[in-house]
Order: C-alpha cells, then structure tokens, then sequence
C-alpha cells in the first residue's frame, strides 16, 4: 500500500471524524470522497459503517446525559421495518440514483433555510412525521448507509436544546448502523484487508471527532442549529459532486449488500 493511498486514507478519516464530532452525522459523506478516490467503493462503504460507529461512539459519551429513549424509540420502531424493506428493495433499487435523490434533497433543504433570517422552531412534536422520517431512515440505512440524512432535517426544525437534537440524531445512527454492522459481518465481509484499513483509519477519526466534539461543546443552541443546516447543504453538494464522479467517470457501482 503505497503512501499516497494512506494519506488519503487518513485525511478522509480526519474529515469525517471532525464533521461526526461536530454535528453527530456525516462521516460517510465527508470521507467517502476521499476514500473512493484510493479504494474499492464496497470496503470504503464498509469502512464508512466501522468509522461511524466509532465516532458515534464518543459522540454518545459527550451526550449521554440527553439520550431520551422514550422519544428515540417513535423514530427507532419504523426504522426497523424500514430495514426489513431495504433488505427487500436491495435487488429493485438502483443505489447510486437513490444517492443522488437524498444528496437533491439535502441540496434543496439546506440552500432554503441557510438563506431564511429566522430559523425554524417547531414547538411541539409531530408522531405521524416523527415516525415517516425514522422508516425512510432505515431504508436508506439499509441501502446505501444513509441513516441519518432525513433524520438531521427533520430534527433541525425543532425547538430543542442543542443537547437533545445531537444526541437524537446520533442515538439513532448508532443503533441503525449497528444493524447494518451486524449484517455486513454475518455476511462474511470484514476480512483482513478491511480491518488494515480500519487501523489506518482509526487514531486520525478519533483525534478528528474530538476535536469537533471541543467545537461542539462550545456552540449556542442556535449556533448548533444553523451549522446542521448549513452542514446539510455541504453534505449534499460534496456528496451529488462524488456520485456523479463515479456514475459518469469510473461508472456505476453496486450497493454494498
């Protein structure tokens, strides 16, 4: 392995981590870019999981005090039957235009409300919304390992503490994920040459998410919000860019399932 392909490794690491550290989403579609340009796309989705997972992991611990599992679980429920459907849409669905319609959609919501003097503040919760948002994430969860791109919209929105939105979103990442997880390994496809990776990959995300969990940690409530939505539409501008470099350049790519 040459040093051009660990650099890019570790940098994609690093950016992802920061941006996971951060916000509590984002790893896969900060460091993916980086990441494909060095490796198969199958073990850099596979790596993507692994990392997300252990950025998640610390943001967990920084939010502990504001999981609330008696909310987490009106997303969480229709997030596992909407696994059970990704499993079922994983041979009808192609993958690579589903990414480009979730990267349309975090375009469109983060380019709407960057630009909006007054941010939204939905005071009081929405089930039937609550539990759309959560079903669709376990779909996308599924497919293509986008869990938290629908989620971190909707939770945006609401009037909540920074506390409470960042420990929703990654409360639900990090359990939708360690399905996915669970599923990549019980299919055989955590080999050797994964886990080199993973330890290439490793001390450079953790020193990248904790240093965005220290920014983080500085932030206003307000402040929290608007970087979600502007992290929204940097996601999905870096994300559509990425795709489309792979549909029209190195050509189309199976899910990794």
């Amino acid at each position: 392995m040459g040093i051009e392909i660990i650099l890019f490794i570790i940098i994609g690491a690093f950016t992802g981590g920061f941006v996971s550290g951060l916000s509590g989403f984002g790893t896969g579609l900060f460091a993916l870019g980086w990441w494909l340009a060095v490796m198969p796309p199958i073990d850099a989705v596979i790596v993507v999981v692994i990392m997300s997972l252990v950025g998640g992991a610390q943001g967990i611990y920084a939010v502990r005090k504001a999981v609330d599992m008696a909310n987490l679980w009106r997303f969480l429920l229709p997030a596992l039957v909407g696994i059970g459907v990704g499993v079922w849409l994983l041979d009808l669905v192609d993958v690579n235009h589903l990414k480009l319609l979730v990267a349309s959609l975090l375009i469109l919501f983060g380019g709407y409300f960057s630009f909006q003097k007054t941010l939204p503040k939905l005071g009081r919760h929405y089930l039937a919304v609550d539990m759309a948002v959560g079903w669709i994430g376990g779909v996308l969860g599924m497919l293509a390992g986008l869990s938290g791109a629908l989620l971190t919209m909707w939770v945006s929105l609401y009037d909540w503490p920074k506390m409470q939105r960042r420990a929703m979103i990654q409360s639900f990442n990090m359990l939708v994920l360690s399905l996915v997880f669970m599923l990549l390994a019980w299919r055989g496809l955590l080999d050797a040459h994964i886990l080199l990776l993973v330890a290439i990959a490793l001390p450079s995300s953790v020193v990248g998410t904790q240093v965005g969990i220290r920014v983080f940690q500085r932030l206003s409530d307000q402040q929290f919000q608007q970087i979600l939505i502007w992290l929204t539409l940097i996601s999905g501008l870096v994300f559509a860019g990425s795709e489309l470099a792979v549909i029209l350049g190195a050509g189309k790519f199976q899910s990794f399932l």
